[in-house]
């Protein structure tokens, strides 16, 4: 497996994720993926070699096996790393096609974009990398559980009993270094764990981010609306309208005081 090439290409994925979704990426190729290369093939390298039943039974051992390992760690955890990194692929393709199209648009449009970042998780990109962090979630929860009910735990024990045909009796059998085989199971198990943890607590902060600016659009949408509604149309009104009347006057007196300053501008006016 070329795993230099799916490090190069999943590195392009690093540009269009978030805080977290740098450290997932930090945790797969530090954590998982050099640890696997470096370490984990070379510990489980002998697990056929060098598992031995107190049997000489052509067959016996072979069976044994089998039944003690159902599929290799190494293949089980090579199906997971390829499963789980593929969603990225999703979304640096979806960027990809973007800029294919953004590219046609300039050609046609003159220069203008049609859009201004093609690596902003807006519209379908944004959907596209959620679906992605829950399909990462996803197929490592499955092969944790997998994991655990083929071996029946987390646990590699150091002696195992096995009575199937062709072994005349049930026969002791055992694992070369089953002690070293469990920390390394134990670490690609809580890793797992943690890429899992960095994947929902991602979606927490993509939903989150999200909510939020809905109700920001829509809180300055209602501002503007509020606005429009009650514009003023005059800085400051007439003084007529703050002038008090007193309510005891009669209509004969009003009609007095009004005709005396008509008569007043009258004056004012010949004069």
């Amino acid at each position: 497996m070329n795993w230099s090439g799916l490090e190069n290409l999943l590195s392009g994925v690093n540009k269009y994720s978030t805080a977290f979704g740098r450290i997932w990426l930090s945790m797969v190729f530090v954590f998982r993926v050099m640890v696997f290369v470096v370490a984990a093939q070379r510990v489980w390298g002998d697990e056929s070699k060098d598992f031995v039943c107190n049997t000489k039974q052509p067959g016996c051992n072979n069976v044994c096996y089998d039944h003690i390992f159902p599929i290799s760690h190494i293949r089980l955890w090579a199906l997971q790393l390829i499963f789980v990194t593929c969603p990225s692929l999703m979304v640096m393709a979806h960027v990809k096609y973007r800029e294919g199209k953004d590219r046609k648009y300039t050609a046609v449009h003159q220069g203008s974009h049609l859009y201004a970042n093609p690596g902003k998780k807006r519209g379908g990109l944004w959907w596209t990398y959620l679906v992605s962090l829950v399909f990462k979630a996803g197929f490592d929860t499955s092969f944790l559980y997998i994991l655990y009910r083929i071996y029946h735990g987390y646990d590699l024990p150091r002696l195992s009993k096995c009575s199937l045909p062709p072994c005349p009796n049930t026969v002791d059998c055992f694992i070369s270094r089953p002690t070293e085989k469990k920390i390394f199971m134990l670490f690609m198990v809580v890793s797992s764990a943690i890429c899992i943890l960095m994947c929902i607590l991602e979606m927490i902060y993509l939903i989150s981010k999200r909510i939020l600016k809905v109700i920001n659009v829509r809180n300055e949408n209602q501002r503007v609306v509020f606005a429009d509604q009650h514009e003023l149309t005059a800085i400051a009104p007439p003084r007529s309208r703050y002038r008090r009347v007193d309510p005891t006057l009669a209509e004969s007196q009003l009609s007095l005081s009004k005709r005396e300053k008509t008569e007043g501008r009258q004056k004012t006016t010949l004069l």
